[in-house]
């Protein structure tokens, strides 16, 4: 239903051009040279170029085989890639790094009943009645990175979500998860978020299943008859704890270099991101006859998932033999990088990237935005016949095991982190592409970048991307729904524009923005998407229920190379600051409502938000100061950038020091979704007064670094 002919769309660009940069670059953008194309002119040239059809040959290369990382066929890919980067005209390497992974050689699950009765064995391989994929013998079987090995006999606790509330509630139901092996359903939470708090809790391991309620049968149709996840399908993934620090377990803060010397790593015994109980994900098919044996107590009414039965908690119905024998190695992945030098200020980097590595064949994830990058390079590297030259480094990546922890993106970040001071913006894709809906996630100061970068680009469904966002915006619920991912945050001021989301984690631009403090964006196009992570993401799939012709692929390719283009050649940088400042002032009015409700009242927010209100001020100011006549651009564009690094903390947040952004992080307790001001939000959770006035007062301050860096340009 997406087929649609460009040319005429193309024609007619001038007419999509947003009129919002002009005003934002003032005086201090030099006009064209003679001769030289303007970058209106730049952009229309490369609006024509990302294709369909090469988008679509790139995925299929790309989906061919299960290219799991540190694999031969992962290894192919990154050979790939770099071809295409070299034919653009991009300086281009392969990047080796030996970090620690672990693939599965025996998963083995028994289910028995009280009385001995075998329930199941599995797990049972991933199969439906009719697809192409699911027999190569390269599939690796599901298992989770990051579990230790274990044999475990327990009995069966059911714990919905397994997020603190259901924890809590079992608790207050006086069902104990201690010495148990816990079963919970994907949702809501990141699924390491849930090994950990049964690790908390004293669990013996857990087993985590995809329920036909979030993401099957209840949904709809099934695949091969439709997009949800058919009764066989595994959600795999890694069940590392993100949350403390992602990246090789063992070199948390600097770089996996192949010839690092052992003494430098953490042993992985210590290392605090590796779980400490096994687990491992099996499908509803083999969670059935587990869950429809259990006794006990029935479920408070909203942990009732979709299988036609009553839910039970457990208490001593079922036991279950878990038996896990996992290769832990030192393992060599690739990461592929492609340059373009800059020519008025090449110390300044644009970055973006999308990984590579898959748990199977990976068509929507991530060979998707594979497919999108490498035809924005593809248009890139047209740009470059022609003469044209950025006038910043464009540094193009391609990502290796970002599924096992944010592996390739973290080693390379913290290996370069001092030339990444200058980095102006990171750009990421990761699910470039599983249907049509276009939305897109972003520090504050790029979020009004984006959606005008989206006024610019026809849209597959017709007139412009933001065009169909706005449409799609307009009609969804103010509620983000839970896709499997955890839930997102939801912007604490609302206005009439489309929302762009706040950055949590669980993709490549954490390392960067989290860690380093470099403005980021991610984007992103939805559907219904049953088969994440399963054997059944391939590319018989892409092509039935995601992308038919391939033009949602040509959509994002431009997209991504837009916002490339748009802010290598700017002449300000585009931030909006005021934006940034608002959302902090209600982020602040938030949170002290809520210390209120926890009854933490004596917790000041006077300092904070004096302070939140400085950078208010100056926020605005520095946009008066962007058009005066002579402004020293580059000047400015340093404290620009110098104030996003002012948000950063040098000693990070209390028990997980690798975060130092202190307005937004990965959530303890959700892993995926943002949380704001986390320093102090956090703290309030947890009602930990004496935390969070120290958190206050390191927010306080870092608001007056950010201030003080824009009330000083000049």
């Amino acid at each position: 239903m997406f087929f649609r002919d460009f040319s005429a769309i193309l024609l007619s660009t001038s007419l999509l051009i947003s009129s919002s940069e002009p005003a934002l670059l003032g005086q201090a953008a030099a006009a064209p040279a003679s001769g030289q194309p303007s970058e209106q002119e730049v952009e229309h040239e490369f609006l024509a170029v990302p294709s369909a059809q090469l988008a679509g040959e790139h995925l299929k290369t790309l989906t061919a085989a299960p290219h799991i990382a540190a694999s031969k066929e992962d290894y192919a890919t990154a050979e790939y890639v770099a071809a295409k980067f070299k034919a653009a005209g991009l300086d281009t390497n392969i990047i080796p790094y030996k970090v620690w992974l672990n693939l599965p050689t025996e998963v083995k699950i028994t289910a028995t009943a009280a009385d001995g009765t075998v329930l199941m064995t599995g797990p049972t391989p991933e199969h439906v009645a009719d697809d192409p994929y699911q027999d190569d013998p390269r599939i690796v079987t599901a298992f989770n990175n990051s579990s230790p090995s274990g044999d475990v006999t327990a009995d069966v606790v059911y714990a919905n979500y397994g997020t603190p509330e259901d924890f809590k509630r079992l608790e207050d139901l006086h069902v104990s998860i201690k010495d148990k092996i816990v079963l919970v359903r994907y949702g809501q939470n990141f699924r390491g978020v849930k090994v950990y708090l049964a690790q908390l809790g004293g669990a013996a391991g857990v087993i985590i299943y995809s329920d036909p309620a979030d993401d099957g049968f209840s949904k709809g149709n099934v695949y091969p008859n439709g997009p949800y996840r058919p009764a066989t399908g595994v959600q795999r993934g890694s069940v590392q704890y993100l949350f403390k620090y992602p990246g090789d377990a063992t070199t948390p803060g600097i770089a996996s270099d192949v010839d690092l010397p052992m003494s430098k790593r953490t042993p992985p015994a210590e290392a605090a991101s590796l779980a400490k109980i096994p687990s491992t994900p099996i499908s509803w098919h083999d969670a059935e006859p587990i869950l429809k044996a259990m006794g006990g107590s029935a479920v408070p009414k909203d942990w009732q998932g979709g299988l036609p039965f009553d839910y039970h908690l457990g208490s001593g119905t079922v036991k279950v033999h878990l038996l896990l024998k996992q290769d832990y190695q030192y393992r060599t992945i690739w990461d592929v990088i492609g340059t373009v030098d800059g020519t008025t200020y090449p110390d300044e980097w644009v970055v973006a990237g999308n990984h590579r590595d898959a748990w199977v064949f990976g068509a929507v994830d991530p060979s998707s935005g594979t497919a999108a990058m490498l035809e924005a390079v593809h248009g890139i590297g047209e740009l470059l016949k022609t003469g044209w030259r950025p006038k910043r480094r464009i540094v193009f990546c391609s990502w290796d095991a970002e599924e096992e922890g944010l592996i390739g993106s973290t080693e390379w970040a913290e290996g370069h982190a001092r030339h990444l001071e200058h980095a102006v913006a990171y750009f990421n894709t990761d699910v470039a592409v599983s249907g049509p809906d276009f939305s897109a996630s972003a520090v504050p100061t790029l979020k009004q970048f984006v959606r005008d970068v989206a006024r610019e680009v026809p849209s597959a469904k017709g007139a412009t991307v933001y065009d169909q966002w706005k449409a799609a915006d307009a009609i969804k619920s103010k509620s983000h729904v839970n896709n499997g991912f955890g839930e997102k945050h939801i912007n604490a001021h609302i206005s009439d524009d489309v929302d762009v989301g706040d950055l949590g984690s669980g993709s490549d631009f954490t390392p960067f923005f989290q860690h380093l403090g470099i403005p980021a964006a991610d984007i992103g196009s939805s559907g219904p998407y049953g088969v994440y992570h399963s054997a059944f993401d391939n590319y018989a799939w892409y092509t039935k229920y995601a992308d038919p012709d391939f033009t949602l692929l040509q959509q994002q390719a431009r997209v991504f190379g837009l916002e490339v283009i748009k802010m290598a050649d700017a002449g300000v940088l585009p931030y909006d600051y005021s934006t940034y400042a608002s959302e902090i002032e209600v982020y602040l009015q938030t949170a002290k409502k809520k210390a209120s409700e926890a009854g933490m009242k004596s917790l000041s927010f006077d300092a904070a938000t004096e302070a939140a209100h400085r950078f208010s001020v100056a926020a605005s100011g520095i946009h008066t100061k962007e058009s005066v006549p002579g402004v020293n651009v580059a000047a400015l564009n340093r404290s620009l950038l110098d104030a996003e690094h002012a948000l950063l903390s040098s000693a990070g947040l209390p028990g997980r020091p690798w975060y130092k952004h202190t307005i937004y992080a990965p959530g303890e307790f959700t892993g995926y979704a943002a949380v704001v001001i986390p320093g102090v939000n956090e703290a309030i959770d947890a009602k930990n007064l004496p935390q969070a006035e120290e958190q206050m007062a390191v927010l306080a301050a870092a608001l007056n670094r950010a201030a003080g860096v824009l009330e000083g340009v000049k």
